[in-house]
This record gives C-alpha cells, sequence and structure tokens, in this order.
C-alpha cells in the first residue's frame, strides 16, 4: 500500500522539448549527422575566408601558372592545391567560392519558399477556379527541364550572378506550391480547424497562423534540398558561362575557366568538383536526417 501511494506522489517524468526530439530522432541517422558536421565545416571556412585564405582570390601571379599541388614534386606549399591557368591561386579561390555558393542557395532558398508558400497557401484556400488555374500554370512550369527554363530565363534577363539566382528561385518556386497546397489541403479538414473558424478566425489567421505551422515539416524538408539544388544550378549555369562571370571565384565559373587544361592539369578541375560534390553530398544527407525527424511516420517509439 506505501508503495502504491509512493508511486502515485512520484512526479510524472518529463517530456523532452520539441528540441531536444528533434536531435534525438536526427542523431539516429548517422549519414545525416556526419552531412551536418562537413556542411558547419565548409559554412566556418566561407565566414573565415578572408583570414584563411592565403591570397586574394583574383590576384594573379604570372610567374606561377598551372603550379601543381604541394604534395608533388613541382608543387609549393605557397599555393597549397596549386594554381589555375591565370596563376591564381585555387585554395583562396576556393574558400571565397563557398561565399558565393552559400549566398546563392539561401537568396535561391529564400526567394523560392516565400512565394511559394505564399501562392500554395492562396491555392489551398481558393475557391476551386482560382485553384485550377495556379495549379495548372504550375504544371507548365515543371514540363519544362528545370537547367533548360533557367537557361532561357538568364539568356532574357542577362548573364548575371543575380538573375542566375532569380531564374532558379522561379524554376524551384513550384515545388513549393504543390507541396504547400497539398498540405493545407489535408489540414483544412481538420477538427482544430473547423474549431478556429468557429471561433471566429479570419482567412488570414487561418491561413498564417492556424494551418501554416502545421504544414512546415514537409517544407522544411524541400527547403534543405532546394539549397543542394541551387547549388548545383547556378555551378551549371556559371560553367556554361550564363552566371557569375569571370573573375568571381565561383565554383562552376572555375570549372568553366579550366575545361580546356583537363588533361595537362587535373587539380584545376578536380578540386572546384569535389567542392560541388561534398557540399551536395553532405546538404542530402541533411535532408534524409531532417525527413527522418520531422515525419511523425518515420518516428519509432
Amino acid at each position: 500500500m506505501a508503495d502504491a501511494t509512493a508511486d502515485a506522489t512520484r512526479p510524472a517524468p518529463e517530456r523532452p522539448g520539441r528540441l531536444q526530439e528533434f536531435w534525438r530522432y536526427f542523431r539516429e541517422n548517422r549519414g545525416a549527422v556526419i552531412g551536418l558536421y562537413v556542411f558547419a565545416f565548409f559554412v566556418l571556412l566561407a565566414i573565415g575566408a578572408n583570414v584563411i585564405a592565403p591570397h586574394d582570390p583574383t590576384q594573379q601571379f604570372r610567374d606561377h601558372t598551372l603550379l601543381p599541388p604541394f604534395w608533388t614534386a613541382e608543387g609549393s606549399w605557397r599555393f597549397p592545391l596549386g594554381t589555375d591557368p591565370l596563376g591564381r591561386d585555387i585554395l583562396s579561390r576556393l574558400l571565397y567560392g563557398a561565399r558565393y555558393s552559400f549566398f546563392v542557395g539561401l537568396v535561391v532558398v529564400v526567394l523560392a519558399a516565400s512565394t511559394g508558400i505564399l501562392i500554395g497557401l492562396v491555392a489551398g484556400f481558393a475557391p476551386k477556379w482560382l485553384d485550377t488555374v495556379i495549379m495548372r500554370l504550375m504544371d507548365i512550369i515543371l514540363s519544362f527541364p528545370s537547367l533548360l527554363l533557367a537557361l532561357v530565363l538568364v539568356a532574357i534577363l542577362g548573364p548575371t550572378l543575380l538573375n542566375a539566382m532569380i531564374a532558379i528561385a522561379v524554376v524551384l518556386q513550384p515545388h513549393y506550391v504543390r507541396l504547400t497546397r497539398a498540405a493545407v489541403m489535408s489540414e483544412r479538414t481538420r477538427d482544430y480547424v473547423t474549431s478556429a473558424k468557429v471561433a471566429g478566425a479570419g482567412l488570414g489567421r487561418l491561413m498564417f497562423i492556424t494551418v501554416l505551422p502545421n504544414c512546415l515539416a514537409p517544407i522544411i524538408v524541400q527547403m534543405a534540398l532546394s539549397f543542394s539544388n541551387a547549388i548545383l544550378d547556378v555551378a551549371a549555369l556559371g560553367f556554361l558561362g550564363m552566371g557569375a562571370q569571370p573573375p568571381t571565384p565561383e565554383w562552376g565559373t572555375m570549372l568553366a575557366e579550366a575545361r580546356e587544361f583537363i588533361l595537362r592539369a587535373w587539380w584545376v578541375v578536380t578540386f572546384p568538383g569535389l567542392a560541388i560534390l561534398i557540399t551536395v553530398l553532405s546538404i542530402n544527407l541533411m535532408g534524409d536526417g531532417l525527413r527522418d525527424a520531422l515525419d511523425p511516420k518515420l518516428k519509432r517509439s
């Protein structure tokens, strides 16, 4: 009897907070944790590029063109990863190029997600005819190959990094519209939305306060994947000469400038390619972890 009384008076164990619960599920995916650490490492390198980089990324050392990495017989510690055809330090250009890549990814995701979520919310709450018009327009955009559509838009706007970001944001926006609309259509029929309507909540409050927070889990995962897609697309546009223009130290532009030296100097294309590969892979691994941690169906008790 005493044990029963003690059990009744014993305080219930505290439930972990949302952040703790999220981290518990996220770290179960070891690939996602590794991706997070690698991505954080690259971000730190990009932030401290002006301190870590041994040279200015546009400075040319004409006496040291196409110098190989330091571990080869002709290499030098002065240029740890070698130099490009104009004598510019590759390591310095990679570090500063990370800034451009992450900046592009951030701007593209913010533009595409903000406009896409807004249009998706409108489509989810709009009358049927307006919903149909919006979704058919999104279907038309999605019917074009994404890189081809981005190339057309950049050709119309002009080959600059800003226009490349706008074009990529337009290409990625329909994914957010479709995802947000689907989530809204699912949430609209739930009891808490009906209760909010009965309580007198207006359309704006229903859209942004009641429904939208419960639709964010798949959108966050899509944002992570869009970040990696944006880095890949801007590198592809830069490689084709439709993105960042020389002498900007952007990874795709670095590949474009060095493509004719692939056989003579392997390092001028290998290191920018590896930077793109590792960055995109780490972000995609993080996206898998976010999906596992945010999707209730995938959570294990």
